[in-house]
């Protein structure tokens, strides 16, 4: 993943060029307003504890996440876990200046959650890296993919294993802002949720990805009711694999990704019901806990076996529902399902079905300070070897807000 420079003050200067009357052209320079910027500085400081039925791959101890559970019995070990973290915890900027074109934004967004060859670790992690004028948008930040309002009122930091979630690089266009919007992005390939390798992605032995040509993704939403909204989002994707092994067998191919993702919000009462679809073929790096994109097909037309790749086809689904009972107390419950269908040449323990459900009850004694406790549950399926194996959890959290407006016009 390449790293993202970010600078505390940002000046842009705009040339505009003006026609004059007599036709001739004079171009002058104009610069954001400067005097009138402002600054956000917010975060939070949490602290997770609780205890788990069994015990997940360790680099994941203080999340649920189905694919991470065991494979076969007692692989990372016997007996419960007891877990305690402070990964949570956040700090981010943002910023805006007025100029001719718009209000340019940025954002600047880190947590302590450790992924990717940090997995397991509590360290610097970017979360957004962004900037935004007018229609246009460059950085990382949210994947138009994905619906980040789909996500529960929950303490658990992983969040529904059916649901799309990523941030990824992207230049983006947003012709339609505000409660409706539409946007598309070119987004980078190659990357995944968890920030692994993307090799890591692909179940062929010593098969190297390559990609061309940029994710396109696009999202419309139908906003600016009292009841909610809906979504729906789309994603297409090239993906190539070449077969670096010295053998009589060529494993290269070359193929088209693609998913479409329906949600929704609906607000009635003191309840938000939070609902999501998806289903894609070779688009599991965007799903929020899924596993490899392509795998191994084998068939054997006219006698002779014939090995290859395969895009994988996913489904996801998340219903949640938040309820508020009072001013200070609130809770939250629901479930989500990712599904994947598996090739005939993945193994026996390949990751196949993953469950995620949980119940919470927060307290808001005070601005800015939560606690509370959830109970969770997952649930993980193997290909086809009939394994399975499920794990409870009992989390309490406590969370401490900030935040803190500098500058700006009065």
């Amino acid at each position: 993943m390449r790293s993202l420079k970010f600078t505390a003050s940002l000046r842009m200067w705009l040339l505009v060029g003006v026609v004059s009357m007599s036709g001739v052209a004079t171009v002058s320079a104009q610069t954001a307003d400067d005097s009138a910027t402002w600054f956000d500085v917010y975060g939070f400081a949490m602290l997770d504890m609780g205890t788990s039925s069994i015990q997940s791959h360790p680099d994941w101890f203080d999340t649920l996440r189905p694919t991470k559970m065991p494979s076969f019995k007692n692989e990372f070990g016997k007996g419960s876990n007891f877990f305690g973290s402070v990964r949570q915890t956040r700090f981010g900027v943002k910023s805006g200046t007025p100029t001719s074109m718009g209000e340019l934004k940025t954002q600047f967004e880190f947590e302590l959650f450790g992924t990717g060859s940090d997995a397991g670790k509590t360290t610097f992690r970017l979360r957004h890296a962004y900037a935004e004028l007018g229609q246009f948008g460059a950085g990382q930040t949210w994947s138009p993919f994905m619906d980040i309002d789909v996500f529960p009122n929950s303490i658990e930091y992983w969040g529904p294993s059916g649901m799309v979630f990523f941030r990824n690089v992207q230049v983006r266009w947003m012709p339609i802002q505000g409660d409706t919007r539409l946007t598309f992005a070119l987004e980078r390939p190659g990357a995944s949720a968890d920030q692994g390798n993307y090799a890591d992605r692909i179940e062929l032995q010593n098969v190297k990805p390559r990609f061309e040509y940029p994710d396109l993704s696009a999202e419309y939403r139908m906003g600016g009711n009292s009841w909610g909204y809906v979504e729906v989002a789309g994603i297409l994707r090239h993906m190539a694999w070449d077969d670096l092994n010295n053998d009589a067998t060529d494993l290269s191919g070359k193929k088209t990704g693609w998913g479409v993702n329906l949600s929704s919000n609906f607000k009635f009462a003191s309840d938000v019901l939070r609902l999501q679809y998806v289903y894609g073929n070779g688009v599991e790096n965007y799903m929020n806990d899924a596993t490899t994109d392509v795998g191994v097909q084998v068939s054997s037309p006219n006698g002779a076996q014939i090995i290859e790749g395969k895009l994988l086809p996913v489904q996801g689904a998340v219903a949640f529902l938040d309820h508020t009972w009072s001013p200070e107390w609130s809770s939250s419950v629901g479930w989500s399902n990712v599904t994947i269908h598996n090739s005939n040449g993945q193994a026996p323990s390949a990751f196949h079905q993953g469950n995620y459900a949980l119940a919470n009850l927060l307290w808001t004694p005070v601005k800015n300070f939560m606690m509370g406790g959830e109970l969770q549950w997952g649930e993980r399926s193997n290909y086809k070897d009939g394994f399975s194996v499920d794990q409870f959890r009992l989390q309490f959290s406590v969370k401490a807000n900030f935040s803190r407006m500098f500058g700006g016009k009065s």
